[in-house]
């Protein structure tokens, strides 16, 4: 089973709003289409950034359907309340040809069980046992997938190929030395922006799933190819990327937070992306105060890049 969908740089999708806070699918496949054009290697829908929770069911596979049938490399969320609508979203996913399924936790309902957790781990993987699959841990969901559950899956479901990792650098590290590092097979994802040159270069990382990589996709493509070439060896790139890193630092941060949708949202509109102007609550927006913070962040960020990018060196071989 082919896991090369689990490599590079791959956004996280948020779900445009129409006038009427239904979901603007039209302005979905022409996001995910132009990323993909922009280098990016796929796109995760529907992950927490496309507010999994606020679609229903049939919306979020609407979402999936409309951008395969684009052509866009879509690696499916499976998040759910109910093991039985995560195991019809991976279902749904095989069905319509999507690449691959981010195995998100038992949530509310027995979230903290490591039985609840394997059992619906297992009927994911199960629904779709031909798509290759990461597990997504995230302390955030309320459950952190350690290593003996890890394998035990694994062996059982060889669609799990790898491991999603959203709780930090010291999470990460731990993936790295307890469950990816022994088999070439088994991929490592960056799920923080703010750990893609530690995940790269300290963690042997395949690849990087990103919120910030929707607003400045070209930036962040230079930085994960910096990392990749600094995890190669090249002190150069290792030097750089830990510019990039630094400069970026405030707005990967924000992905870090419970507002990051809000937050990327209006940077996409800060882009000139009208249809993320809105949210599918109206009162789900940011403050006053929140909104400078991240104006001022964004412009310093363009502003530096604009210049860094001269110096020598800093664009290079290594620019997307």
């Amino acid at each position: 089973m082919s896991n090369d969908i689990f490599t590079g740089c791959i956004p996280a999708l948020m779900t445009p709003c129409k006038d009427d806070r239904t979901p603007d699918f039209d302005a979905l496949v022409r996001k995910g289409k132009e990323l993909i054009a922009a280098g990016m290697r796929g796109v995760v829908y529907c992950g927490s950034m496309g507010d999994w929770p606020l679609l229903t069911d049939e919306e979020r596979m609407e979402g999936v359907a409309r951008l395969v049938e684009a052509g866009v490399p879509v690696i499916v969320g499976t998040g759910a309340v109910n093991t039985a609508k995560a195991v019809e979203h991976a279902a749904h996913a095989a069905k319509v040809g999507a690449h691959g399924l981010m195995v998100i936790p038992r949530v509310l309902s027995r979230g903290n069980s490591p039985a609840a957790q394997r059992n619906h781990f297992k009927a994911i993987l199960a629904a779709a046992p031909d798509l290759p699959a990461v597990i997504y841990n995230s302390p955030y969901y309320g459950f952190a997938t350690r290593a003996d559950l890890f394998f035990a899956l694994r062996a059982e479901h060889p669609n799990l190929v790898g491991f999603k990792e959203f709780g930090g650098a010291a999470d990460l590290r731990y993936a790295a030395e307890n469950i990816t590092s022994g088999d070439e097979t088994i991929k490592l994802m960056i799920g923080v922006d703010t750990t893609v040159v530690h995940g790269f270069v300290n963690c042997g990382a395949s690849g990087a799933i990103t919120g910030i990589g929707n607003v400045l996709p070209k930036e962040v493509l230079h930085l994960v190819a910096l990392s990749q070439a600094a995890a190669a060896g090249d002190a150069d790139a290792r030097q750089r990327a830990a510019e990039l890193d630094a400069a970026l630092a405030v707005l990967s941060s924000f992905d870090e937070g419970p507002d990051l949708v809000l937050y990327y949202k209006h940077m996409m509109v800060l882009n000139g992306d009208r249809e993320y102007t809105l949210h599918f609550n109206e009162t789900d927006e940011l403050s006053d105060s929140q909104r400078g913070y991240a104006e001022a962040q964004y412009r310093l960020f363009r502003e530096w890049y604009a210049e860094w990018s001269k110096l020598p060196g800093a664009v290079s071989k290594y620019a997307a």
